[in-house]
């Protein structure tokens, strides 16, 4: 049997971590910026955590990791987690609910069964929670911190297209459908097809001719709204209200000249979202995305406390950024051994130790391999007065050098 890696998993190579440490690390710097503060949540959670909100469709609770967890002979169920948000909510009500107002982010992987070997089974993401806080801001300061965090990793021809849940829960009440078949048409919807919705055929004209305009149009301004609700005066009053609240984001983000396109079918896994939906897509796919869910924490039995958030994709975004190499050619140093002689061995280890100390990366050869792809080559003789020879790679320049003192002064300095 051949040794290879678990099907749908990945392994991530030196130029990979190179990638995924720079998402990572901008991540968290914007997001200690802005205030927030880490957290992280366990690979394992019970499956009712999930279940019990609703978030995870039939379709979907068919690729969870799920298994007996038979600590205590309880027999409960547990799943190897398939979403970020959920468990980092679970977490704030357990820990965190005497806070009125929390910022927490995340790194994290999620997993979800993939039978046709195109997908990973494993994915990274870095996502945002947001507790608390007044009406609209922080919408806005969500979509504004992913935008500052994929613009800082230097992603171009990103497009934010926008939604609401509301208004499309309540769209979808005013074809008057049983249960059952507003369950199905959710359902549908949420596996992506839109299309559906024009399929069913309301008592009102006037409605079918509206679900067929906002399925085909796409708005730039919070002013494609205004004349949404123009055209609807009658509409039912969860449909104005969801209106008018989407219309106040989308103002601010018009005062804020954020670049946006208004879509309804922007909106994947909508089950627990309730506001505001957005998602970040480039020309080939989606990178990242999130929404508000003010009903998510009073379903998992907390408190009535507003919330949004949002997760960016690492391993697509891994696609779009260019490959990492160690720039060694402009900082690395490599030290060798003339002789590995017992002295002149500790005294490379000694070198690269005051190397590091002085906050330089330092290497050994002690295999006589290529030496190319440094700033500085240091070569230890261990004799004379001048027992160290250090070579400016990009000078092209070689000197005798006295002391370690003198390595760092040159080092420094250049």
């Amino acid at each position: 049997m051949k040794n290879q890696k678990c099907k749908g998993m990945q392994d991530l190579l030196p130029a990979d971590m190179l990638r995924f440490r720079c998402i990572e690390d901008t991540f968290r710097a914007c997001c200690r910026n802005w205030g927030y503060q880490e957290v992280r949540t366990p690979t394992v959670e019970y499956l009712h955590l999930f279940t019990a909100t609703g978030t995870l469709t039939p379709s979907m609770l068919g690729k969870v990791y799920s298994f007996l967890d038979w600590d205590g002979w309880s027999g409960e169920r547990v799943v190897l987690r398939p979403d970020g948000t959920i468990p980092v909510a679970r977490l704030y009500i357990e820990n965190l609910s005497g806070q009125e107002l929390a910022r927490l982010f995340y790194v994290t992987n999620i997993f979800a069964f993939e039978g046709t070997g195109k997908e990973n089974r494993e994915r990274w993401q870095c996502g945002a929670e947001f507790f608390g806080g007044a009406r609209f801001a922080p919408d806005v300061e969500i979509i504004l911190l992913a935008e500052e965090v994929i613009g800082r990793l230097g992603i171009k021809n990103v497009g934010l297209r926008l939604s609401h849940a509301g208004f499309v829960k309540a769209l979808l009440k005013e074809f008057s459908l049983s249960p059952a078949e507003e369950a199905k048409m959710v359902g549908r919807i949420l596996e992506g097809d839109w299309q559906a919705l024009t399929r069913v055929k309301s008592t009102r004209p006037e409605i079918d001719r509206l679900m067929a305009t906002l399925l085909s149009l796409k708005g730039k301004s919070s002013s494609f709204l205004h004349n949404v609700k123009a055209s609807f005066p009658k509409a039912s009053r969860d449909f104005k209200s969801s209106l008018e609240d989407f219309i106040s984001i989308t103002t601010l983000l018009d005062n804020l000249a954020c670049n946006y396109e208004i879509d309804i079918t922007a909106i994947r896994g909508f089950e627990y979202y309730t506001g505001i939906c957005f998602q970040f897509l480039t020309t080939r796919e989606r990178i990242g995305g999130g929404g508000r869910y003010d009903s998510l924490v009073p379903l998992m039995n907390g408190k009535e406390i507003p919330a949004c958030g949002f997760a960016l994709y690492v391993d697509p975004i891994m696609k779009l950024l260019p490959l990492e190499k160690e720039r060694k050619g402009e900082s690395g140093i490599l030290v060798k051994g003339k002789a590995l002689t017992p002295e002149v061995v500790r005294t490379c280890f000694a070198v690269a130790e005051s190397l590091r100390d002085a906050g330089h990366a330092a290497e050994f050869n002690f295999a006589g391999r290529e030496e190319s792809g440094y700033r500085w080559v240091i070569a230890v003789s261990g004799k004379g007065p001048s027992p160290f020879v250090l070579t400016d790679c990009i000078q092209k320049r070689r000197r005798e050098v006295a002391s370690v003192a003198e390595i760092l002064e040159v080092v420094s300095e250049g």
